[in-house]
């Protein structure tokens, strides 16, 4: 039996297949309950197998939420659901007529037709092994068994005999043929990876090699795509978070149980505590501080959590921010001002702002200094301070006594790490020292940022 007919088979346990892709988007963050679950088994059960992408648009309308979340669907969904799954029992073609399909293919510009003879080539052509698709599927066999690129010179032939005068000059013509040879040479490519992680296992492939989602991505490796991504995702984390924050609130204003008042009151029913007694509370908005190191690629992590926090604001009594590389500067009112241009706060700040003296390193004890000498009265009793920075000193003095006096004049102060907890203290890193004074919090992505934010902010 050749491995068309062995995955053909495999589409009578669709149910195992659609628990698989649902679970793997879970584990990616995308949130599926048990009812859009059954909606997508419906799905399957209505679009059957025949049609492979009407098939993909309709598990991606009844599992997805947004179309941010397709990134991460669409590799899934070709790892679960392959070309071949649900395709009828064939035998491989031979290379000749292959070829001459795949002439055709190029010619039409067929996109469909070369998806499914790169499906053909790799069952024919990729399989090496001591039996005949036993061990493994190779791209590059495929390639060098089919030869794409021997056919230039007749799809040109074909493309001039049905362009007449009319047709490309011959060297863009060329240069439009090698383009979908080259996407030919890509399906190719896809197929047999996507055949090899059927073979060592769908659910590993599908946690490993599938891109995260932006907001799963640690700040510290995150590309300039991402972070343009995470500044996008800004205003909805933040109505979140604000709903999050809010119910916080109303729970905590109607106050925890007064014992002694509660006693004292169920003397009149027998010393059954009828009706408990609550402390009341008039819980006021905290006042915020950010304290952000901007340098290097830290940047991306304070940049973020600058416009976060911002798109909060109505969530704080009064919201102070600060900037540091190594010279601290207060820069509320760039923050205020950049929200309509959140890709330009960074460069912003960093040209606007005095952050650097006569050299352009980063040094915490230095910057933490200068914050407690120039702005210390911004902070008392009721203020929340957040210290963004990896703790990376440059092997310079860390001025722990400043950070000592920053908590003792603070209600609390949290100290946020884009740096995984395994790295702390390592190299020049001085977060074990900080983090005997001030509580520090591992926080190497959105998610976890957008957790910590609600959890730790008082109420």
């Amino acid at each position: 039996m050749n491995a068309r007919s062995t995955q053909a088979g495999s589409a009578d346990g669709v149910g195992e297949r659609l628990t698989g892709l649902v679970g793997a988007l879970r584990s990616h963050g995308v949130r599926i309950g048990t009812g859009e679950t059954v909606d997508a088994a419906q799905a399957v059960a209505v679009l059957g197998f025949t049609d492979r992408e009407l098939l993909r648009e309709g598990l991606a309308a009844t599992l997805l939420h947004g179309h941010d979340q397709r990134p991460v669907f669409d590799p899934v969904f070709d790892l679960y659901f392959p070309r071949s799954v649900g395709a009828p029992d064939a035998q491989p073609a031979e290379r000749d007529e292959l070829r001459d399909r795949l002439a055709a293919a190029l010619t039409a510009n067929d996109l469909a037709l070369l998806a499914q003879l790169a499906v053909e080539a790799v069952d024919g052509f990729g399989g090496y092994g001591s039996s005949p698709g036993s061990d493994g599927w190779s791209s590059y066999q495929t390639l060098d068994r089919l030869r794409p690129q021997t056919l230039l010179a007749r799809v040109r032939a074909s493309l001039r005999e049905g362009a007449g005068e009319s047709g490309f000059a011959d060297r863009l013509l060329d240069d439009e043929i090698r383009r979908r040879i080259e996407e030919f040479r890509r399906l190719v490519g896809a197929e047999a990876r996507r055949r090899v992680a059927e073979r060592r296992g769908r659910d590993e492939i599908a946690r490993r090699a599938v891109a995260q989602t932006a907001d799963r991505v640690d700040f510290l490796i995150a590309g300039r795509a991402q972070l343009a991504e995470l500044r996008r995702a800004v205003q909805p984390l933040a109505r979140k978070l604000a709903t999050r924050l809010a119910a916080r609130r109303r729970k905590a204003a109607r106050g925890s149980i007064d014992l002694r008042r509660t006693v004292r009151a169920s003397l009149s029913t027998g010393g059954v505590p009828m009706r408990p007694v609550l402390r009341r509370r008039r819980p006021a908005r905290p006042e915020l501080v950010l304290l952000c190191d901007v340098s290097g690629s830290v940047a991306g992590f304070s940049d973020f959590t600058m416009l976060l926090v911002q798109a909060l604001h109505d969530q704080f009594s009064k919201v102070r921010v600060f900037a540091f590389v190594n010279r601290v500067d207060e820069v509320t009112g760039l923050l205020a001002h950049g929200t309509a241009d959140p890709e330009g706060l960074g460069a912003r700040i960093r040209a606007e702002a005095t952050l650097t003296g006569w050299h352009g390193s980063s040094d915490y004890g230095v910057a933490l200094g200068e914050f407690t000498e120039r702005y210390g009265g911004v902070v008392g009793p009721r203020t929340t301070v957040f210290v963004l920075g990896d703790a990376r000193t440059n092997m310079s003095d860390p001025n722990l006594p400043a950070v000592r006096l920053l908590a003792e004049r603070a209600r609390r102060v949290y100290w946020l790490n884009p740096e995984g907890r395994s790295q702390w203290g390592t190299g020049d890193s001085a977060a074990p020292a900080y983090a005997e004074l001030v509580e520090m919090r591992e926080c190497r992505n959105a998610r976890q940022l957008g957790a910590l934010i609600t959890r730790l902010l008082p109420v």
